[in-house]
């Protein structure tokens, strides 16, 4: 397909995609426009043929373009650009703005352009999304904070200046976005449209991430998770934090099981766990484990009795919580080192004495941070490890275990949340008392949900007591769990990252996660019919066809790669008796994806409840004058049965305040199941393909289709406004 075949690029009026004018400028591609108030990013063809999204028709244009490696001179230079044209949308607005830039600036120091040797989209891509910041751009480009951003920037737009300053002059407005006006002496800036691609982050104050003492290129992070449960959405944002940073700083993350107690943990909660951190999208260096680390955290410990600065120590496990709180010493603390290495050996053999005992580091009991009251460092458990059997009766916790091997496998930063921040001075003495490198420590605030439990213990206790289906139930805040709900990974990431590395403690709503989610699944996701069973109503339409007729139309109407459905038109229909009730007689109504039609007579039984319908087509009405839109299905033998289920929280306040049991908050019913009867197409649904049933909200299928006499299982997914049919 050849340029001059392009016959008008339509786009919103407020969001004009100034890196495709812009690429066609520059690249002489005649590309005449047309602007609405609605309607998706369309290039259409003379020849019926259409394309849609930002980067879709921008990837074109590179290709058509004759402009050397415009998308690259090999298949590897054009997947680089396309993790440009993916970076530009995505971190290039709202709260990661100078983030992005600051990121892009390292990026640049020896480069002349972002891929290979040569001018690309991704340079127009990249300017158009600095451009589009308007004076937000101006002001940093004026200063010296990204020298080498600015370069390129002022580069790109001196060499491709009268092209560029063409298009940001005639499409930008007083607000700075898509309406068309008279080009003006002074340049102006213009936002590139990007919402057809990417969810837009929004507009939240800046708030740069840097992290401190952090090299180019020598960061080494890690996300170490206790293998007790599954990842849960708290988890997530410590995961993909350090993915950040690492990307950022062209570093790399290490994927470490905090495995030191093995009353808790499973190889099916480490199965499980890479599962869903690869769900996330992180790209770790390597695997390793806190047991792989074992001999030397033993070896480390009898240095430290051997060096005075550990004991071991008797004292009942409460009598010792009170003299810590206390600042009262242990009668132990003063045993020689013979002493407390013969009782050490009693320890490793796991003897009925070793078993009375711990090791405990001699910090300082008198210190008013309490975490250094001489902390345990290791405790006897005989239960086996899953990794290692039962090799140890002893193990380390993971005060002990963490500073020593963050600094054995060379961790620059421990990322941490806040709720550890007493306890990072322990952290820092204790990798002292080693005679280890140090660790650098950054603090982010943990991520706390409404209505939602995220103690790994609080959630077992639901698993173990049948009160969910398992670690994936769609009421679990667990990736699998809001996986299976039907929220997409990028709208997660999304939420997250506006989250940034803020150490203010956040309890946030699941509506603004379900929010932006919508708007990733809504622009593509498939539209079927659903009639609810329980008491449908047929409407006999008498001059309906008489026979049955089927008629192929979209699947969703501004979406073509939602592909196609088959639709039944008939005589006698079905509508949801929620409808019915609202329709008077002689009344005319819209009959989606048909036309309008008048009701003649509703019929009653003696109760008063509505049994049927009896109208007449009137396909030459406005659909404009009607009250009512109704969703229909033709009475065939091929519909499909459907179990409709929608979830609630599993407790009943918002926040449960410290010392309150969660088992006072449960709420009785979080699980409700309709029974419906769905389009015939339903049946080629997959299991966690997402659709919207008409007029009834979004839905994720979570058992496909198997045989008649067996429902389709769709569970419904919030969108972030509509209230629960729980309540």
């Amino acid at each position: 397909m050849e340029e001059e075949k392009i016959k008008v690029l339509s786009f919103p009026s407020d969001s004009p995609p100034l890196s495709i004018i812009a690429a066609a400028k520059i690249a002489g591609i005649a590309l005449p426009t047309q602007t609405s108030t609605s309607g998706p990013l369309t290039l259409s063809f003379s020849n019926g043929l259409e394309l849609h999204g930002n980067y879709v028709i921008l990837r074109y244009i590179g290709r058509v373009a004759a402009i050397r490696n415009f998308y690259g001179d090999d298949a590897f230079h054009a997947a680089q650009i396309d993790e440009w044209l993916e970076y530009a949308p995505t971190l290039l607005l709202g709260s990661e703005f100078e983030n992005a830039c600051s990121y892009m600036d390292i990026y640049m120091e020896k480069r002349t352009f972002f891929v290979s040797h040569s001018f690309s989209i991704a340079d127009i891509a990249i300017w158009s999304g600095l451009a589009g910041a308007g004076q937000r751009w101006e002001s940093l480009r004026k200063s010296s904070k990204y020298p080498n951003l600015v370069r390129w920037y002022n580069s790109v737009s001196a060499e491709y200046s009268d092209a560029l300053n063409e298009v940001t002059a005639l499409y930008v407005g007083k607000k700075g976005l898509g309406k068309q006006v008279a080009a003006k002496p002074k340049e102006q800036k213009s936002a590139d449209g990007n919402s057809s691609d990417k969810v837009n982050l929004g507009s939240r104050p800046s708030s740069e991430i840097d992290l401190p003492y952090a090299e180019l290129g020598k960061v080494r992070l890690r996300f170490a998770p206790e293998p007790s449960g599954y990842l849960h959405i708290g988890h997530s944002k410590a995961a993909l934090l350090n993915q950040y940073f690492a990307q950022r700083y062209q570093g790399e993350v290490i994927l470490r099981f905090d495995d030191t107690n093995p009353t808790k943990e499973s190889n099916e909660f480490v199965e499980n766990l890479i599962k869903d951190v690869e769900t996330l999208g992180i790209k770790y260096q390597k695997i390793t484990y806190t047991s792989d680390y074992f001999p030397k955290l033993m070896d480390m410990a009898e240095k430290l009795i051997k060096e005075g600065k550990a004991y071991v120590d008797d004292t009942p496990r409460e009598q010792m919580q009170k003299e810590r709180m206390d600042g009262i010493e242990s009668k132990c603390r003063s045993n020689s080192v013979e002493e407390n290495l013969k009782l050490w050996k009693e320890m490793i053999a796991g003897s009925e004495r070793g078993l009375q005992c711990c090791l405990r580091g001699k910090l300082d009991m008198q210190d008013p941070n309490k975490s250094l009251r001489d902390p345990v460092y290791y405790r006897c458990n005989p239960v086996p490890h899953h990794r290692i059997g039962a090799k140890y009766k002893l193990y380390p916790t993971y005060d002990f275990a963490c500073p020593f091997v963050d600094a054995e496998e060379g961790i620059t930063h421990a990322l941490r949340s806040s709720e550890y921040h007493d306890r990072n001075a322990q952290y820092y003495r204790i990798q002292e008392d080693m005679g280890m490198r140090k660790v650098h420590i950054y603090e982010f605030s943990r991520l706390n949900m409404v209505y939602t439990l995220l103690s790994k213990r609080k959630l077992l206790w639901f698993v173990q007591n049948g009160k969910v289906d398992g670690w994936d139930d769609p009421r679990f805040p667990t990736v699998q769990g809001i996986v299976r709900r039907g929220l997409k990974i990028e709208a997660l990431i999304q939420f997250i990252l506006e989250q940034g590395a803020s150490k203010n403690l956040n309890l946030m709503e699941w509506d603004k996660l379900w929010t932006i989610n919508k708007k990733i699944i809504d622009p593509v996701c498939p539209r079927h019919t659903a009639v609810i069973e329980e008491r449908k109503v047929l409407l006999t339409l008498t001059d309906g066809p008489a026979e049955p007729f089927v008629r192929i139309i979209p699947r969703h109407k501004k979406y073509d790669g939602a592909g196609e459905k088959a639709t039944t038109f008939s005589k006698r229909i079905w509508i949801d008796y929620a409808d019915a009730e609202y329709i008077s007689v002689n009344e005319e109504v819209t009959l989606m994806d048909w036309g309008n039609a008048i009701v003649k007579e509703i019929i009653k039984d003696q109760d008063g409840n509505i049994t049927q319908l009896v109208g007449v087509l009137h396909l030459q009405g406005s659909v404009k004058t009607t009250k009512l839109k109704l969703t229909w299905l033709a009475e065939t033998s091929e519909l499909v049965n459907l179990s409709l289920v929608e979830f609630d929280y599993l407790i009943t306040k918002k926040k449960l305040e410290e010392g309150e049991d969660f088992l006072d908050a449960l709420k009785p019913c979080t699980k409700k199941e309709t029974a419906a009867i769905g389009d015939s197409n339903i049946r080629n649904l997959k299991q966690g393909e997402i659709l919207q049933l008409e007029r009834k909200g979004y839905f994720r299928c979570d058992v496909p289709f198997v045989r008649p006499s067996k429902p389709v299982v769709l569970i419904a997914i919030p969108d972030g406004r509509q209230q629960s049919m729980l309540k």
